[in-house]
């Protein structure tokens, strides 16, 4: 890793959900930024020489990124940001007059802002989602299905909160939409490369049916039937960050499936270890899936202390450590001021990766477990 816990004289890295170290291959080797910029830094579709090269790499980057989610180079566009490519796709996509659009109100605003604007401008009729106890913040067909009809054209959710850390059933969720009559076969799936160790870039998929729904944002000129990044990625992902993606893959080798279980495993031992902890205190609230089992929740974790500020709470904890977490509502704004109550200064989130240890007692790498005087009111 590039970064992970040795970086000057900043050491840990606990902010991994807003985007973690970066490789250091897709920084600095032979399918890298710096490689691509150094070498073949021309414009792609070219038939000279140098342009080859370069085409080859940006199509060898998006052919990576589809292999990543087992999907078709020609159904994946990459992006700057799911934030980008999620607006894209709500211009592109086509509504029946009347149409509703299911909306969960405890998604990043990435997933809400979009198509809150497309139901403004064609008058579409907007749904929430919202888990029916504050105690099981979590998304389900069950609390899905009173919500759904004849003229329901979308649903939004996340796979997993940036807040609450919990995974959802993304396929039970999907086959309960699918049921409706005459509903759009369409699925969507987005997530960004800097959360999972790469550059600053997202990549969307689409389904061949849910393509047939999309309006072209591409040139005039292009053909209708273009693949997906030809209809709506308006050139928005840079050549030398495609070029990285390859280097991102080969991180996890060629049993990726193995490589995702033992991170599974060491990130549930972490997680493990500061819930058990919170979890233990009568002041602390934690959020989300409250078990450490790495197949119900992430180690994305956050946490409110009765009667302390978030934002004080973590310059504290910042003070007198060398931890790099975070106090607010990270985008989630309407989950954490509606559903948690947290208006004036959020919550606190502590969200750990593989890179990171458990070597939280050590006095040189202690975490908020040590600081119990610093979680108690002052």
């Amino acid at each position: 890793m590039a970064g992970g816990e040795t970086f000057d004289n900043f050491n840990v890295f606990f902010d991994n959900a807003g985007g973690s170290q970066t490789l250091g291959t897709v920084i600095s080797s032979w399918i890298s930024v710096t490689k691509y910029l150094q070498d073949t830094n021309v414009q792609t579709g070219a038939s000279y020489h140098v342009a080859r090269i370069s085409t080859d790499l940006c199509q060898k980057g998006l052919e990576a990124a589809a292999k990543f989610i087992n999907a078709d180079a020609d159904d994946v566009v990459i992006g700057p940001s799911t934030t980008q490519l999620f607006s894209n796709l709500s211009i592109a996509l086509e509504f029946s007059p009347g149409a509703e659009v299911i909306l969960s109100t405890i998604d990043h605003g990435a997933n809400i802002s979009s198509w809150l604007r497309i139901a403004q401008t064609y008058k579409l009729t907007v749904k929430w989602w919202t888990p029916l106890s504050p105690k099981d913040l979590t998304l389900n067909a069950e609390n899905l299905r009173p919500l759904l009809s004849d003229k329901t054209s979308l649903v939004a959710c996340t796979h997993t909160s940036n807040v609450l850390g919990t995974i959802h059933d993304i396929r039970s969720i999907a086959d309960e939409v699918h049921k409706v009559p005459g509903a759009m076969r369409a699925d969507f799936y987005a997530f960004s490369w800097y959360k999972v160790y790469g550059p600053h870039l997202a990549v969307l998929y689409a389904s061949r049916s849910s393509q047939l729904h999309l309006k072209p944002l591409a040139q005039y000129f292009h053909p209708s039937n273009s693949n997906l990044s030809t209809r709506l990625g308006l050139a928005g992902a840079s050549y030398e960050l495609m070029a990285s993606i390859p280097s991102v893959v080969d991180y996890f080798g060629s049993n990726p499936e193995e490589a995702w279980k033992a991170i599974a495993l060491h990130e549930g031992h972490l997680q493990s270890i500061l819930l058990d902890y919170l979890n233990g205190r009568e002041d602390v609230v934690v959020y989300g899936e409250r078990s450490s089992d790495a197949g119900l929740r992430v180690p994305v974790i956050n946490f409110s202390v009765k009667g302390q500020s978030s934002k004080e709470l973590v310059e504290k904890i910042e003070a007198c450590s060398d931890f790099g977490i975070r106090w607010g509502y990270f985008y989630s704004k309407k989950l954490v001021d509606e559903l948690l109550e947290l208006r004036v200064d959020g919550v606190i989130r502590v969200s750990m990766v593989h890179y990171n240890t458990g070597k939280f007692h050590d006095p040189s790498h202690c975490c908020i477990p040590d600081y119990e005087d610093t979680l108690r009111s002052p």
